[in-house]
């Protein structure tokens, strides 16, 4: 198959960088503006633990395998990718901010409400911590609030709440590094829960209040939307590996059987039909099988994936937004997979339940390709890189908003950020 150069403008590549898979999509819109997926490629993530990257060489090698199948599969040589940030390294935090003007009679511009963000960025955090992204919620002028947009009004005082996402400068770094090695070029970072958002929540589900948790290998996200704003982000320690460590060790096997016996019998609830079902475990050089009680997997699986929950439940009821959520929960990432957890999450919060697959926007033969909500993110990284190219056609380190999600800093986005990083710390590395 012939390679040739990609073209940004005419496809997207996102890299999703996991715990446990390090998966690539190549995306294309196709005339009724759906994404038509046109390949993917997924390896075996050795060296990230919980969303950090803890091995350079071995993540190196794992993403050039992804990009290798890819590129294989579609024909076309990657260059630039949209590269998705996680990891237990992300906070979040509110903060208000506010810009007085000098003239009341010059209406408030772009420009005023682009000076009141970037001030965002100059926060003094904890040593080693960066602001990566600042969400607006609402604006005020002149103690009048409430308002979305801004722009055009007169006033002297404009004031507004913001939601910042604060990542580790050091695992920002690592991950750009490992992109690069692999020889690639970053072409922004963009936050996992929201293109996971991205690609399973439709429009009235953010609009009305939605909670979306993503499980994956080593990490639960958790997001909280309303009015089409992003309002809350947590990110849990804990998601599908830790479930399998349990496994291992309360039933005394290996870990890849575990991880089989927790995919093909795995339940987050004990129900009757598992009532004296036994699986045989083949033994070890020799050794006797094993017979495993299905009952005994779901009460090690259930009890790990309560603790879960309940974490989920504790973030959404510290954001505030626990009785405005009129659409419940969304539940993707690979760890939703686990049969009857929608059911137990249900139980254990009272909200609706739904499992997120992301196909809400894919073409008609891409929702045979990718049907898994594991691939959420990836496919959420290739709809937000064409959100943030084709919003007014600016740059995309000077992009400024799709209404009410993602947010750059004005002149200078996250991607230079990280070449000052690089060039400030240089003698460091």
């Amino acid at each position: 198959m012939d390679e040739k150069k990609i073209n940004i403008g005419d496809c997207i590549v996102g890299l999703d960088i996991g715990t446990t898979k390090i998966s690539i999509m190549i995306g294309r819109k196709n005339q009724y503006g759906k994404i038509d997926i046109l390949a993917q490629g997924k390896a075996v993530s050795i060296g990230v633990s919980r969303g950090i990257v803890a091995n350079i060489d071995q993540t190196v090698e794992s993403i050039k395998e992804a990009v290798q199948e890819a590129e294989t599969i579609s024909g076309i040589k990657i260059q630039e990718v949209f590269v998705g940030i996680a990891g237990q390294h992300i906070k979040s935090l509110q903060h208000r901010g506010q810009i007085v003007r000098d003239n009341i009679e010059i209406e408030i511009t772009r420009e005023d409400i682009d000076k009141l963000k970037s001030n965002m960025f100059k926060l003094i955090t904890i040593p080693g911590e960066e602001v990566i992204h600042v969400f607006p919620q609402e604006y005020t002028v002149d103690g009048e609030d409430g308002i979305q947009d801004p722009k055009g009004m007169a006033g002297v005082k404009l004031e507004a709440n913001f939601h910042i996402i604060t990542a580790q400068v050091g695992a920002v770094k690592n991950i750009m590094r490992c992109v690069e090695k692999a020889g690639l070029t970053p072409k922004d970072l963009v936050l996992e829960p929201l293109a996971s958002a991205v690609a399973t929540l439709d429009e009235d589900e953010k609009r009305e209040g939605v909670a979306l948790v993503d499980i994956g290998g080593g990490t639960t996200d958790v997001a909280i939307f309303l009015d089409n704003i992003i309002r809350h982000t947590a990110v849990i320690p804990f998601g599908g590996n830790v479930i399998t460590k349990d496994i291992k060790a309360g039933l005394q096997i290996l870990e890849k059987q575990a991880e089989l016996l927790k995919v093909k019998f795995g339940s987050a609830m004990y129900t009757e039909d598992q009532e004296n079902v036994m699986v045989s475990i083949p033994g070890l050089r020799g050794r006797e099988p094993k017979e495993i009680a299905v009952k005994n997997l779901s009460e090690i699986i259930g009890a790990r994936m309560k603790e879960i929950i309940d974490l989920v439940y504790h973030e959404i009821k510290v954001s505030g937004y626990e009785n405005k959520l009129m659409t419940g929960i969304v539940l993707t990432g690979g760890g939703s997979q686990l049969r009857n957890l929608k059911q137990l999450v249900a139980f254990i919060t009272g909200k609706e339940t739904r499992i997120g697959y992301p196909n809400e926007h894919l073409g008609s033969e891409s929702k045979d390709i990718v049907i898994s909500p594991m691939y959420s993110t990836g496919v959420g990284l290739v709809m937000k890189g064409f959100e943030l190219l084709e919003h007014e056609n600016i740059p995309i380190e000077e992009e400024l908003a799709v209404e009410g999600e993602l947010e750059v800093e004005v002149g200078g986005g996250l991607i230079e950020k990280i070449k000052d990083w690089f060039t400030e710390e240089e003698t460091n590395y």
